[in-house]
């Protein structure tokens, strides 16, 4: 795609910033997602109403995908041109990164919906799903961590260019194609999620072990023991393997009766924790903790859940509810609070980076110095 790049970034003013790029790119994506939201909230739309969602939302979908893949893609040469490069760039850029990752998914999983017993995925290969992406981003973030640099295989422009042929599709045809077989009785949503795997296990995490064994023999590491080289994956994989025992262990089957705002959570929580855990080559004194107050409260919910309502089979309807309803709240609050603490996170961190550099987030100027 770099030649299409490269045609674009020379039509892009030299007084534009390029975290002005970065950002625009990711409202973009942020617009697309609460749009969907509003026409699919609970991922049926596509499945029990198919007409539910209008054709100009998917060509939308297709536009605001295109835009923010090519405004992440250029950003970092508008920045080259206009010889702006900075921490401050490379970790707003990483940070939205890693939070629209999450987004791309969760916009996608409107096109074929959840399964009703006739079309659509299950609510767990959804998570399945959004997981495996994460993890591919995660492990290009710690190859970056111990290696200094960051290695995207092509498999990410592929999946770039499959989502806007994907919404292209579902706009022109309607979501109706993605609810029959295409090759041996498989839909086309089981052979995303068998290529989505098989390249995961097969090429991208094989591809990141041997840069990183590669640059061992190179002597060019970043990190001098096998302890602080592995030491950024503990907290995700801590979220995750919590995040799964609270699924297993929902008395209300939260996943089921609220996948959106569950799976946002998952989104939001991921993102904060890569960027303050595989990001320390940022501040030479900034401390990789292992642990963090949601990661507590995910340990503790699920186990307190599980002794106060589960089983829920036997008891009277109206407890049953109670527990639900408990539960909902309980997730709809620390959604809330995720996304309210990773927006704090992000706006403390780039006043204090701006001020440290002498630049703004926003503009080529410089600023003032008292």
């Amino acid at each position: 795609m770099q030649p299409l790049w490269d045609k674009i970034i020379k039509i892009v003013p030299l007084w534009i910033a390029p975290n002005v790029l970065t950002f625009s790119g990711f409202v973009m994506i942020l617009v697309n997602y609460f749009l969907l939201s509003f026409y699919d909230w609970d991922y049926t739309a596509s499945g029990s109403s198919p007409g539910l969602v209008p054709s100009w939302v998917w060509l939308f979908s297709a536009f605001t995908t295109f835009c923010a893949y090519a405004l992440d893609s250029i950003d970092g040469k508008q920045a080259r041109r206009t010889q702006s490069s900075s921490p401050l760039g490379e970790l707003f850029d990483h940070g939205l990164d890693s939070w629209a990752t999450s987004i791309f998914v969760l916009s996608f999983f409107s096109v074929f919906s959840r399964d009703n017993g006739r079309t659509g995925v299950s609510v767990y290969t959804m998570y399945l799903y959004l997981s495996i992406v994460l993890f591919n981003f995660l492990c290009s973030h710690w190859e970056k961590y111990n290696t200094g640099v960051l290695f995207l295989p092509w498999g990410y422009d592929l999946s770039q260019v499959v989502l806007i042929a994907a919404y292209l599709l579902t706009g022109a045809v309607g979501v109706e194609v993605w609810h029959k077989p295409v090759l041996f009785g498989y839909y086309i949503t089981d052979v995303l999620v068998i290529l989505l795997i098989g390249f995961s296990l097969f090429l991208s995490f094989p591809q990141t072990l041997y840069n990183i064994h590669r640059a061992h023999l190179k002597k060019t590491l970043k990190n001098g023991s096998l302890y602080e080289g592995l030491l950024p994956l503990v907290s995700p994989l801590l979220l995750f393997i919590l995040l799964t025992v609270w699924v297993v262990l929902s008395p209300g089957n939260i996943l089921a009766r609220q996948p959106r705002l569950f799976l946002w959570m998952v989104g939001v929580a991921f993102s904060n924790v890569v960027t303050t855990k595989c990001n320390p080559h940022f501040s030479t004194c900034q401390h990789l903790e292992l642990l963090m107050p949601l990661t507590t409260y995910l340990a503790a919910h699920p186990v307190l859940n599980s002794h106060r309502c589960s089983p829920l089979q036997g008891r009277p309807l109206r407890e049953r509810a109670r527990c639900t309803r408990r539960e909902e709240a309980a997730l709809a609050l620390l959604a809330l609070a995720a996304t309210a603490a990773h927006l704090h996170y992000g706006v403390c961190v780039g006043r204090q980076l701006s001020e440290h550099f002498n630049i703004y987030i926003f503009s080529l100027k410089k600023r003032v110095q008292e």
